[in-house]
């Protein structure tokens, strides 16, 4: 029972829904852009649609534009008019075309007024990945056009899928889980983190005769290799900026602790000694500083201490639940437990905090919200939004002040990682 306990501190808050889209702050005039397709004789009208509703999902989600949903088609050299009452400032034009198995996307983007083109480019990608041909565009135009950078986009995440009970699958997605891919399964996968910032490589527990075992999984070879086993538990939390170090959360004697482990040198240190539970270490402060979730209140709350250990810092003082959480240079964003009491429904709410000052913000406003990653950039946070018995993937775009959700159809979230 203690083993399960751990467990469910680690990754409290399982559990997905249609897509929504919640506009928080809705005061912000943006320039209008709307998405003309000028794609001829392409075979696959299914990806044709769908490609079309991620460009407009993908323009909505980096939050630069009031986005038009009407669908609109032209020649790709067409001039840019259009009809008066749409208002429109610019246009997304694109042109699909479609070679074997690899897909083609010509676009620019125009001035709906002058027909001056801003940005034009070319992406070939296989066509079981043809999603991220929209992901790539958005990335690149936003870099063009000077706006927020998206670099995120484009990159996969990376989450385990309870598909039966004690059985999970490990599955590489783009963030809107049009994309899937099961990398890992057969028994029970859990705990993905991405090994590295190319994300060629992650590491994940599984367990070898009930024994949890900390794998690394080559994605370029399909190859995995075991790092490290543990009697208890083993959960690779975090990984250092320069991929060499790791955070292990490891029991084997029934006390959860953090730990520190060199990829290179093979060494463990252990960082926290507390005879209680010590879970989900993350690096702060350029890699100086550990924060993690223990119990040594009587509940679970936020502390940090030293790489090397020492003295520990309470980081949060409110809540009597707060847990699940991710760091960006020296913000730390966390899921806190609000219900009024024990037979109320459960809330778990989102806070974004600063290790340098007494800075707190909320990020979610009911519902139960958990498991929450930082992007590579630290301006969106992904995160798991369970409703009821199903759940979906969660997006806070944190300056931009929107928070969008996308479905998982099948099975339940259990972790994530971006």
């Amino acid at each position: 029972m203690k083993k399960l306990f751990l467990l469910l501190i680690i990754c409290l808050g399982l559990s997905a829904a249609d897509a929504t889209i919640d506009v928080v702050n809705k005061g912000l005039v943006l320039p209008k852009i709307i998405v003309q397709d000028a794609t001829t004789d392409f075979a696959n009208r299914a990806m044709q649609d769908k490609f079309f509703k991620l460009v407009v999902g993908d323009l909505k989600v980096g939050s630069a534009f009031e986005v038009s949903d009407r669908y609109y088609t032209s020649k790709f050299d067409d001039s840019a008019i259009i009809s008066a009452d749409e208002r429109a400032d610019l246009i997304y034009r694109y042109a699909l075309t479609q070679l074997g198995d690899r897909v083609n996307l010509k676009l620019k983007v125009l001035n709906a007024k002058t027909n001056k083109e801003h940005f034009s480019s070319e992406y070939t990608q296989s066509a079981d990945k043809f999603v991220f041909l929209a992901h790539k565009s958005m990335v690149d135009m936003a870099r063009n056009l000077n706006l927020p950078p998206i670099d995120w986009m484009d990159k996969s995440i990376i989450f385990s899928q309870y598909t039966a009970p004690g059985k999970s699958n490990i599955v590489v997605a783009d963030y809107t889980l049009t994309y899937q891919k099961v990398v890992v399964s057969g028994g029970l996968n859990i705990f993905p983190k991405w090994a590295n910032k190319d994300q060629s490589a992650f590491y994940y527990t599984s367990y070898i005769k009930s024994v949890p075992t900390l794998y690394k999984f080559d994605l370029k070879s399909n190859n995995k290799s075991k790092i490290l086993q543990s009697g208890g538990m083993i959960v690779a939390s975090d990984v250092s900026q320069d991929g060499t170090k790791l955070l292990l959360t490891m029991a084997p004697n029934d006390q959860s602790d953090i730990y520190l482990y060199d990829i290179i040198s093979k060494n463990l240190k252990r960082i926290t000694t507390f005879s209680g539970i010590d879970v989900n270490g993350n690096f702060v402060d350029n890699d100086t500083k550990v924060v993690f979730v223990s119990d040594r209140l009587g509940y679970p709350n936020i502390f940090a201490t030293s790489i090397d250990g020492g003295a520990v810092e309470q980081m949060v003082f409110h809540g009597k639940n707060n847990n699940s959480i991710s760091t960006f240079e020296n913000y730390v964003v966390y899921s806190s437990r609000e219900s009024i009491n024990e037979y109320a429904q459960k809330t778990f709410n989102l806070y974004l905090i600063s290790t340098k000052s007494d800075y707190v913000r909320q990020l979610t406003a009911g519902g139960v919200n958990t498991y929450p990653r930082f992007s590579s950039d630290g301006g969106s946070i992904i995160f798991i939004k369970s409703l009821g018995v199903s759940s979906a993937v969660g997006i806070i775009r944190v300056n931009e002040n929107r928070s969008f959700q996308f479905p998982l159809r099948i099975g339940k979230l259990q972790s994530i990682d971006w």
